[in-house]
C-alpha cells in the first residue's frame, strides 16, 4: 500500500449558523468571513501536520487546489508544496493538482511543477485535475462545453515542454506560443508521475487509461458507495485490455482512530461541521448543464454519487456517516478491520488519507495521526505487495538506482 496523508486547509471558523444563513461554502460566500488572523495560525497548523505525517511514515503528503471558497484555502498548492520540501526529505510531495485549464498559459503549470520536483529532489507527483465546477466554471469563468477539451490541450503542452530539450512552437486551440522553452526542467525523466484525481466521470476513465495514468477517485461518499465507481474504472481498465495492477488507482477516506470505539464521539462535532458546513453546496454550483457528460449524468455510478452526496449533506447524523462508510471510525481495531476491508473492495493500492477534516483542532489532528500511524498503518502496509508500482518517484523506490541514473543525464 501507499499511505498518503491529505490535507484540504479547511476555514475552521465558520459562523454557527451557516449552511442555514448562506447560500453556498463555495463560488459566493463573502470573504468578510475570513479572519486573516485565524487564517495565518490555521496554514502554519496544517504545515505543522503535513510534516509531522512525513515523521510518523506516511508514504506522502498530499495538497490541491481550490478557489473561491471556505472548503479549502489553498488557491496556490504549489505555494504549500514548496514550503514542504525544504522540511521534509522522505515523503513524496503529490500536488493533486494544478488545475490546468485555468492557466493562461498552461507552461506555468509545467515551470512550477519542474521547480518543485527539482527542489524536492524528485519527489513530486504531478495531479492534473479538469477541476471542479465552483472553481472552473464559477470561480475562473471558463465555458462548461469546452472546459475538458481545453484542459487536454494544456496537458499536451505541459507533457510536451518537459519532455521536449530544444525550444519549439505551439499552435494550439487555446494556446499559442512562438517559443516553449521552460528553465528548470523536472528531476524526474522523462517527467514526475502523473495522478489524475476524479469524481466519477466516465471520460476520466478512459483519459486515464490511455495515457496510463493513476486515477484518484476523490469523494466524500465513503468506500461503500466509491465501490460502484471503483469497479465501472476496473471494468473498463479490462474491456480495454490492460492489466490489473491496484497502484493504478487511487481513493480518498475519513478516518478518525481513538483509544476505544465510545471514545471516537471525540470526532463527531468535526465530522458534522465538515459534511454540514464545509460541503454546503448547492447542486446548481456543483454539476451545471455542459460540465459532465450526458453519458455520465446518465451512469448507474453518476446517479448514486449525487444521490449520495445530497442525503449525507442533508439528513445524515452521526451514526449515519459511520454506517454509509463516509467515514471509518473507531478503536485501531475497528478501524484495521473495516480499513483493510474497504482497500480490499475498492482494489486501490494508493489511499488518501483525510485524518484532519472541518474544526478538528490540532492536537486532535496530531492525535489522531500518531493513533493511526502506530496502530493500524503497519497492519495494512503490506496489502498488495506482490504488486509494482510505475506511478511512483523513482527516487522514492529504489534510491541508489535513481541516483545513478540522474547524475548520468
Amino acid at each position: 500500500m501507499k499511505l498518503c496523508f491529505f490535507h484540504l486547509m479547511p476555514y475552521q471558523d465558520l459562523p454557527e449558523s451557516f449552511e442555514k444563513d448562506y447560500h453556498s461554502v463555495w463560488v459566493d460566500a463573502p470573504n468578510s468571513l475570513f479572519d486573516p488572523e485565524k487564517g495565518h495560525h490555521m496554514y502554519n497548523d496544517f504545515l505543522d501536520e503535513l510534516e509531522y505525517a512525513e515523521k510518523m511514515g506516511f508514504d506522502a503528503i498530499c495538497v490541491n487546489e481550490h478557489h473561491s471558497n471556505a472548503y479549502g484555502l489553498m488557491p496556490s498548492p504549489n505555494l504549500m508544496a514548496s514550503a514542504m520540501t525544504r522540511a521534509t526529505s522522505k515523503a513524496a510531495i503529490v500536488v493533486l493538482g494544478n488545475s490546468l485549464a485555468l492557466y493562461n498559459p498552461p507552461i506555468r503549470v509545467a515551470e512550477e511543477m519542474a521547480m518543485l520536483d527539482v527542489l524536492s529532489g524528485g519527489r513530486l507527483i504531478a495531479g492534473f485535475p479538469l477541476g471542479t465546477a465552483m472553481d472552473t466554471i464559477f470561480g475562473y469563468g471558463q465555458v462548461p462545453v469546452t472546459l475538458r477539451e481545453k484542459y487536454q490541450e494544456a496537458h499536451d503542452l505541459v507533457m510536451k515542454a518537459w519532455t521536449e530539450r530544444e525550444p519549439f512552437a505551439f499552435n494550439g486551440k487555446y494556446t499559442q506560443l512562438r517559443y516553449v522553452n521552460i528553465w528548470p526542467r523536472p528531476y524526474q525523466q522523462p517527467h514526475p508521475p502523473i495522478w489524475v484525481p476524479g469524481s466519477g466521470s466516465l471520460e476520466t476513465w478512459d483519459w486515464t487509461i490511455k495515457n496510463d495514468y493513476v486515477y484518484c477517485y476523490l469523494s466524500y461518499s465513503g468506500y461503500k458507495v466509491g465501490k460502484t465507481i471503483l469497479d465501472g474504472f476496473w471494468d473498463e481498465m479490462e474491456r480495454q485490455g490492460k492489466e490489473f495492477n491496484p497502484y493504478h488507482a487511487g481513493f480518498l477516506q475519513l478516518v478518525a482512530v481513538s483509544e476505544t470505539d465510545e471514545q471516537a464521539q471525540e470526532y463527531k462535532d468535526s465530522i458534522e461541521y465538515f459534511f454540514k458546513k464545509s460541503l454546503h453546496i448547492p447542486g446548481g454550483f456543483g454539476n451545471p448543464p455542459g460540465y459532465r457528460s450526458v453519458k455520465t449524468n446518465a451512469s448507474q455510478a453518476g446517479a448514486e454519487t449525487m444521490q449520495s452526496r445530497t442525503k449525507q449533506l442533508s439528513d445524515f447524523t452521526w451514526t449515519d456517516y459511520l454506517e454509509a462508510g463516509n467515514v471509518i471510525v473507531g478503536s485501531p481495531e475497528t478501524v484495521r478491520q473495516e480499513l483493510t476491508h474497504a482497500i480490499k473492495e475498492l482494489r486501490v493500492g494508493n489511499l488518501m488519507l483525510l485524518l484532519q477534516f472541518g474544526d478538528m483542532p490540532k492536537e486532535l489532528a496530531m492525535k489522531n495521526t500518531t493513533l493511526f500511524a502506530n496502530e493500524v498503518m503497519p497492519h495494512i502496509k503490506d496489502i498488495w505487495s506482490e504488486y509494482e508500482t510505475r506511478w511512483w518517484p523513482e527516487k522514492l523506490t529504489e534510491p541508489s538506482k535513481s541516483a545513478s541514473k540522474n547524475t548520468s543525464q
